[in-house]
């Protein structure tokens, strides 16, 4: 286990209540249109119209994409024990990745049959999928190989990775654009419907993740003293990986791909209070909404007035932040 960081829990969390405020104001602020509280809340002006169409629905997806990636990064780097996990290594990004590529690409006649909520739907349905594949491979008749996953995973990755660039070479212009900026992620463009159908699945994830904070805590100890201690481990993987599953599967479905804030929040969290679950995993996903909200601004900010894509903002943060860990590690730090 690391050793317990520099802020108690209560700390961080005050800090990071504290910080709420000017994180959602700025979100509600930023944009081409300027807006003052009067304009807000005066029901006949185009600012009340723009607040509660797009940008209140866009911040509420933010939040709650932000929270389940950051409390599902945090699951399975306990369920690993390796801070530099990520939940890609399950293969959830990279099926449903592939379905919704392999939708844009060769589903029209769905996409003409279930509308916009197709590419949703195959991205969720394929992420669970594969996740399925993986969990099923990696157990043996001893159980859940931790190990034995891990490596099915990077399989499953490399597999949907070469799929969406065969995908993308024998695709046309314009579906190759619409191919590119899903894979780049982003939540503009959303409107209520994804924030619901979003929320009905973050809810029971969210619970469901918060309240093994104790047993990944005995898991950190090893698999064998956890056993040892009445932690049944093939359940408690099963239960992680289906919630992890579900939770960044609705995430890709609505927002493409989105990476590195499942790596990034959950370890800086536990820098900064150490590595008790029942801490971190609350606060690593307070701490992934702001980020993703933050993250989100930035993107609305940096090459203004067009956006840049949210999925590479939170890729120009944390692809140096895990060069830095990667670093530190092989100096012992």
């Amino acid at each position: 286990m690391m050793p317990s960081g520099s802020l108690q829990p209560r700390t961080l969390l005050i800090m990071l209540l504290l910080a709420s405020p000017l994180v959602l104001w700025l979100a509600l602020q930023t944009g081409e249109l300027s807006m003052q509280l009067k304009d807000i809340w005066s029901e006949t002006g185009i600012a009340h119209q723009v607040f509660l169409e797009l940008r209140l629905p866009r911040l509420c997806l933010t939040l709650l994409a932000g929270a389940l990636l950051g409390v599902t990064g945090a699951a399975i780097q306990a369920m690993f024990r390796n801070p530099l996990a990520d939940p890609s290594l399950i293969g959830v990004s990279a099926g449903a990745g592939l379905a919704a590529v392999a939708t844009l690409v060769l589903g029209g006649s769905l996409v003409m049959q279930f509308g916009a909520v197709a590419l949703p739907l195959s991205a969720f349905a394929g992420g669970v999928l594969a996740t399925a594949l993986v969990f099923r491979i990696g157990r043996g008749l001893d159980g859940v190989s931790v190990t034995t996953m891990l490596l099915v995973g990077i399989a499953v990755n490399a597999i949907a990775a070469s799929g969406i660039s065969a995908l993308k070479y024998f695709s046309d212009a314009f579906t190759l654009r619409q191919v590119v900026f899903w894979l780049m992620g982003g939540l503009q463009h959303q409107g209520w419907q994804a924030v619901w159908t979003l929320a009905l699945v973050a809810v029971p994830v969210l619970i469901g993740l918060f309240s093994q904070g104790r047993i990944l805590n005995l898991l950190l100890l090893g698999e064998r003293q956890a056993q040892l201690l009445g932690v049944s481990i093939e359940r408690c993987h099963r239960l992680l990986i289906l919630l992890s599953a579900l939770g960044v599967g609705a995430v890709v479905a609505v927002g493409g791909m989105i990476g590195f804030v499942g790596l990034v929040v959950p370890h800086l969290v536990r820098l900064l209070i150490g590595p008790d679950n029942r801490y971190l995993l609350p606060l690593a996903a307070l701490l992934g909404a702001l980020f993703l909200t933050l993250a989100d601004v930035v993107a609305r900010v940096l090459i203004a007035p067009a956006e840049m894509p949210l999925g590479v903002v939170t890729a120009l943060v944390g692809g140096p932040f895990f060069l830095t860990m990667i670093i530190y590690r092989r100096r012992g730090v």
